[in-house]
């Protein structure tokens, strides 16, 4: 008896093994034959079909992965140029930290969020915040970022005896920034930080986790200081640790180079005693070289500690930097009434108009009537006065007359010469934040205010009130150009710019007998006026004028701006201390202190 077998496709299998009384016969070679030349066609061509598939069609695919699971391209973060004073004494320097980097490829976007939930424990660090690092990388990203640069040394030493339960995540010794002096000159030196989503767009060849400057010298000289990354290529096993055979070398290496070391005209011990003697009031110091505009002190308080930055900000770090004090405000160069200290232009403006001659003589009184209004004197008057008297003796009724001689035109022509307004630039010294003084004239105050100009507001532009306003920066060049015969000259505070085409001091136009009576009279404000506290032979003889500006519904600002020393000035000191009063009893101690700290210093170095 015959059985029939359909395979499909017409063909057919006969078994005749079964007789009709159903007694088997032996089994035919050629029907096993067959059968197994079936099966081993079928599982061939199921291989074949799946090493074209893992060849030609995933090939790339499995080839990077092989390779990304052999070798790592490990980015070599630069360090940053160290930032110094005049004499080479560091501001801004790096010193050995530890970090900890992630490796977005080695896990899934569900298994990081199980590793992110054990780091933060282990490193204070909020699971969103990790987890944003990784979406920022994208997970499917072959290079590192970095996490953080702050990790004690006991959670680094325990995160690499668990680095199995950490696949993705490496640590790795590095440097970081690092301030010395703690919050002295943090106005200057400003502060760091991970470049943001913005500093990454506007410079593409910027790793993730790079730091850049984000405020003061760290941001304007951050070409310099930042360096350029590096890169090596390394083989790792399976445990993502370096192979034995490739300890110590690369595969390829391409080293980090260090950003330049920036030398700034800021003289620290100085800067020091300028912030010790402001204390905890608010206010700012200035101090310049008269003959080049360097930058010797600037100094704001409430000020901020950089340091702070070189690490995760805390919420009450944050509080207190948004608070009302406004420690980020550089007080230094923002605009005040400045008093007094105006009578410097006035002097100026009258003599230099051909009002006045520098020899004029000019009655003074209690008080006079303009309009109506009675504007006082400090006392009963001081008689007949010169210009240097004028000056010792800070006589308002005298600085009434010659202001109104002159006219407010003249008085801004000559604050705008002397270096109050927009020709003090502020780019030179690259800190942002700052403002510059105003001398409006009776044309720009109907301009900016819709209001006339009247006989008054000449009168209390006269002595530095009304609508004028400087800044200290800009009261320090405006006596820096007395001390050095009549130049006004540029604030700078990179050493690099000082003595060049750039800082060149620019003259004035003062006649020399302006310069000299005025110079006279502020040395005469030392030796017989308001400002004698500095001459009590601590210090050589210096030159000064103190001031004392009003201000609405608040004690009056104390102002302070001196020379020094009276022959052969070097330096220039602008102080302004907020509702500290008196010139003479706030500003000008602090002034006082600089010159010992200046002189002391110059005594000390080899002649």
């Amino acid at each position: 008896m015959e059985r029939e077998f359909s395979f499909g496709s017409g063909f057919r299998l006969v078994d005749k093994t079964v007789q009709e009384d159903g007694a088997k016969q032996p089994p035919r070679r050629g029907y096993r034959a067959v059968v197994l030349m079936l099966l081993a066609t079928l599982l061939m061509g199921m291989h074949v079909v799946r090493l074209v598939q893992l060849q030609l069609r995933e090939g790339k695919q499995h080839r990077e992965r092989a390779d990304n699971n052999r070798i790592r391209l490990v980015p070599v973060p630069s360090n940053r140029g160290h930032i110094l004073d005049r004499n080479g004494k560091p501001l801004a320097a790096n010193r050995l930290t530890r970090s900890v980097y992630l490796w977005p490829k080695e896990e899934s976007p569900e298994q990081w969020k199980v590793t992110a939930t054990k780091l933060s424990s282990l490193l204070n660090i909020p699971v969103s915040d990790i987890i944003y690092k990784l979406e920022q990388a994208g997970y499917q990203s072959y290079r590192p970022v970095r996490l953080t640069q702050s990790v004690t040394s006991e959670v680094f030493v325990l995160l690499g005896e668990l680095d199995l339960e950490f696949p993705g995540v490496e640590m790795r010794p590095e440097s970081s920034r690092y301030y010395p002096n703690g919050d002295i000159a943090a106005h200057v030196i400003g502060y760091i930080g991970e470049a943001t989503e913005e500093d990454l767009k506007r410079h593409p060849e910027y790793p993730m986790g790079m730091v850049v400057g984000q405020m003061g010298i760290e941001a304007s000289a951050n070409s310099q200081i930042a360096g350029v990354w590096g890169e090596r290529l390394i083989e790792v096993n399976a445990l993502n640790q370096v192979s034995e055979k490739q300890e110590g070398r690369a595969l390829r290496e391409k080293p980090a180079k260090g950003g330049a070391n920036v030398q700034l005209t800021i003289d620290l011990e100085m800067q020091k005693t300028a912030e010790k003697a402001l204390g905890d009031r608010r206010g700012g110091v200035v101090a310049l070289n008269v003959k080049t505009g360097g930058v010797l002190v600037l100094a704001s308080h409430p000020d901020f500690d950089p340091n702070i930055f070189t690490r995760k900000v805390s919420k009450t770090e944050w509080d207190r930097l948004q608070g009302d004090d406004k420690p980020f405000l550089n007080r230094a160069l923002q605009g005040y009434p400045p008093g007094s200290t105006f009578k410097i232009v006035t002097s100026a403006a009258g003599i230099e108009s051909g009002k006045f001659s520098a020899d004029s003589i000019v009655g003074t009184s209690a008080f006079i009537t303009v309009g109506g209004i009675q504007f006082n004197e400090h006392s009963g008057g001081y008689g007949y006065l010169g210009f240097r008297d004028a000056l010792a003796f800070s006589s308002n009724t005298f600085y009434y007359q010659v202001g109104m001689a002159a006219g407010p035109e003249q008085i801004s022509k000559w604050g705008h010469l002397l270096g109050i307004g927009e020709t003090t630039s502020l780019k030179l010294l690259g800190l942002g934040g700052g403002s510059h003084g105003t001398l409006p004239t009776p044309e720009e105050k109907e301009k900016l205010y819709g209001e006339p100009w009247y006989a008054g507001d000449t009168v209390t532009m006269s002595i530095g009130q009304g609508l004028v306003l400087v800044t200290p920066l800009e009261a320090a060049v405006m006596v820096s150009a007395i001390a050095n015969g009549g130049y006004r000259v540029k604030p700078h505070l990179l050493a690099s710019e000082t003595n060049t085409a750039l800082t060149k001091p620019e003259p004035t136009g003062m006649k020399p007998e302006t310069v000299n009576v005025i110079r006279d009279g502020l040395v005469a404000v030392v030796q017989e006026g308001t400002g004698q506290g500095l001459n009590d032979g601590s210090i050589p003889l210096t030159g000064g004028k103190t001031g004392t500006s009003e201000v609405v519904g608040q004690p009056d600002h104390s102002w302070y701006v001196a020379f020094g020393p009276a022959e052969k000035p070097e330096i220039a000191i602008a102080v302004i201390v907020e509702n500290g009063g008196f010139g003479a009893a706030s500003a000008a101690p602090i002034a006082k202190e600089i010159f010992k700290t200046y002189f002391d210093e110059k005594a000390k170095k080899p002649k």
